[in-house]
């Protein structure tokens, strides 16, 4: 029993030993057998398999771009997504145009062929295809100019006047040196984590400790202290080394992006702040203003000056009637001076000065104490008046100017169109008599004799305005409804308009206004309005009566300003305000009185 129970035991324990060492055996075989199918040239049946191993191996073993560069990969296909991927990475650091070249490159380059070496160490510009020095400044540029036209877009003349008041930038050294701490910030934490870089990484961090040292000191460039371009060099030749080193591009890359991001929300910042200021300064009567405003209405109330009687030159169609909507009593003054000193005979001239009941006291002071050779002036206060049916006259406004801007591919561009207000369409009403007027907005020098135009043949239209051809009423399609109108036609703007009274109240033109006001309410019912009601009823006049821009453009030429009759002066940089342009400046203030001494007493001349 004892012998068929080891019998038993041992058998199994035979057959194992025996299956190991065929084991073994085969191993052997085989071991011998590969080296001799290399040998024989059969690598070829796996070819991809093994590069594809050793692409894995490479990514993993890589420590610097010299060891990536000795070591390159050799397949076809992989190597354009390796390539592709190390470029994705260091996207911000290289100019697409340079990526693209380079992966076409190295797709070219690989068929059966290695990579080259020096495609892995970034070459100097110079040799960079398709991207040169003068390639960058163009695109820093066009990136620029994008900005420009999304801000125009947004804030109008306001990103006109910004770029010609543009300082020099303050503290660049102290900017400089903040510019290069985040970089250094931004790189150091990567660079920290590579093996054999410790010497590096103490380097790095030291240069961080010493500018963060000297700008927690110095807030300008007055406060820096001595040798501090040789520490900027020094920080410098830092970064640079830390983009030569293999590290992992996307945590510098989050940082960077970071740093970017606060930057343009602290830019957007400012630029929505100085954006509102320079809105608030163009919508605020200026101090000097306001103390002539208040001035003239205190002396007219202490000497109480009696009014003349201008009833026969006010109510006779025969003389030259022009009206003036304004509650500004400089500017008033400087259209109605510029009028008369341009005037063949002024005697025949008689302005209608229509303001709000703050400015009518002032109005009526300064026109008395003021002559105007022997032009007749006549100011009326329009809350006094019965003007429009069924409305209010409080509720009436003052002439409109509405910013239209446009974004093209080639460049953005802001206009300005003044337009009549609600109050212009009371023009029957106000002067039953007349039977034809001009009207002058009062944002605009006269320069030449407006005689001519009272002998104008209107052929049979209501109005003659300067078309405005840069814009047409296409553009303004959002500010006209759905309306019927021809979208080629052009745009016109008020500034000087020859008005027949006569055709006006055959064609019922305040109603028609009336109407469309009614169906449009918005914010832009009087831009559209207004050119719905005059459709077919405008007269075209010269272009050379007008010139617009002088308040927002700042290109026009000299030689454009002399041939011109009228300077209108529409935009936000009106010429009375601080923000006005000063080379058409001089052209308004010319017009003024500098010895009156309510000018003088509230500093209203230079």
């Amino acid at each position: 029993m004892k012998a068929g129970a080891i019998s038993s035991h041992t058998m199994p324990g035979k057959k194992r030993w025996s299956w190991l060492v065929i084991a073994v055996l085969g191993l052997v075989l085989l071991s011998m057998l590969v080296p001799l199918a290399f040998l024989l040239g059969l690598h070829n049946g796996f070819h991809s398999v093994a590069h594809t191993g050793h692409a894995t191996d490479q990514r993993n073993a890589a420590s610097s771009r010299k060891d990536a560069a000795m070591k390159p990969p050799l397949i076809k296909g992989g190597v354009s997504t390796r390539v592709d991927g190390l470029l994705r990475n260091l996207g911000p650091t290289l100019p697409k145009e340079f990526r693209r070249n380079l992966v076409k490159e190295t797709e070219n380059k690989t068929a059966g062929f290695a990579v080259p070496t020096q495609i892995f160490n970034p070459p100097p510009k110079k040799h960079i295809v398709g991207v040169g020095s003068s390639t960058e400044g163009t695109k820093t540029n066009q990136v620029v100019d994008q900005s420009e036209k999304t801000c125009e877009l947004k804030f109008g003349s306001y990103c006109l006047w910004r770029q010609q008041h543009r300082e020099k930038m303050k503290d660049f050294i102290v900017k400089r040196m903040k510019d290069q701490l985040y970089v250094a910030r931004a790189y150091y934490p990567s660079i920290a984590k590579l093996p054999k870089l410790e010497l590096f990484t103490q380097e790095i961090k030291q240069n961080i400790q010493e500018f963060e040292r000297i700008l927690s000191e110095s807030s300008s460039d007055t406060d820096l202290p001595p040798q501090v371009e040789k520490k900027m060099q020094k920080m410098e030749t830092t970064i640079t080394k830390a983009k030569s080193a293999v590290v992992d591009c996307n945590n510098v890359d989050k940082k960077l992006r970071q740093l970017v991001d606060l930057t343009e929300d602290e830019a957007n910042f400012h630029m929505k702040q100085s954006a509102f200021l320079y809105q608030l300064v163009v919508q605020t009567t200026p101090k000097s203003l306001h103390c002539l405003s208040m001035r003239l209405t205190v002396e007219y109330f202490k000497t109480s000056p009696d009014d003349a009687d201008l009833s026969e030159s006010v109510l006779n169609p025969e003389l030259y009637h022009y009206v003036i909507f304004s509650n500004n009593v400089l500017a008033s003054s400087v259209v109605i001076n510029s009028t008369v000193k341009h005037a063949k005979v002024s005697r025949k001239q008689v302005f209608h000065v229509l303001t709000d009941k703050q400015s009518f006291f002032s109005m009526k002071m300064w026109f008395f104490t003021n002559s105007y050779n022997d032009a007749t002036v006549q100011v009326l206060n329009i809350e006094d008046l019965d003007l429009l049916e069924g409305q209010p006259s409080s509720h009436l406004s003052m002439p409109q100017e509405l910013r239209v801007s446009f974004l093209s591919a080639a460049k953005s561009r802001t206009e300005y169109i003044s337009v009549f207000s609600h109050l212009h369409y009371s023009l029957p009403r106000i002067f039953p008599t007349l039977k034809k007027v001009i009207l002058l907005d009062d944002d605009i020098v006269v320069q030449r004799d407006l005689s001519a135009l009272w002998n104008l043949d209107l052929n049979e239209k209501v109005i003659g305005a300067v078309q405005f051809c840069k814009v047409k009423l296409g553009a303004i399609k959002n500010y006209l409804g759905k309306e019927t109108y021809d979208a080629n036609s052009c745009t016109w703007m008020s500034g000087i308009n020859v008005v027949d009274l006569v055709r006006w109240r055959e064609r019922d033109v305040t109603r028609t206004y009336q109407s469309l006001v009614q169906r449009q309410l918005t914010e832009t019912t009087t831009l559209g309005a207004t050119m719905l009601t005059f459709q077919g009823l405008l007269y075209a006049l010269d272009d050379t009566w007008v010139l617009s821009g002088l308040g927002h453009n700042y290109g026009i030429t000299n030689e454009a300003i002399s041939k011109a009759a009228v300077l209108h002066f529409n935009g936000n940089m009106k010429p009375w305000l601080e923000l006005g342009i000063p080379n058409y400046k001089i052209h308004w203030r010319k017009f003024l009185n500098h010895q009156n001494r309510f000018l003088t007493d509230c500093n209203v001349n230079p």
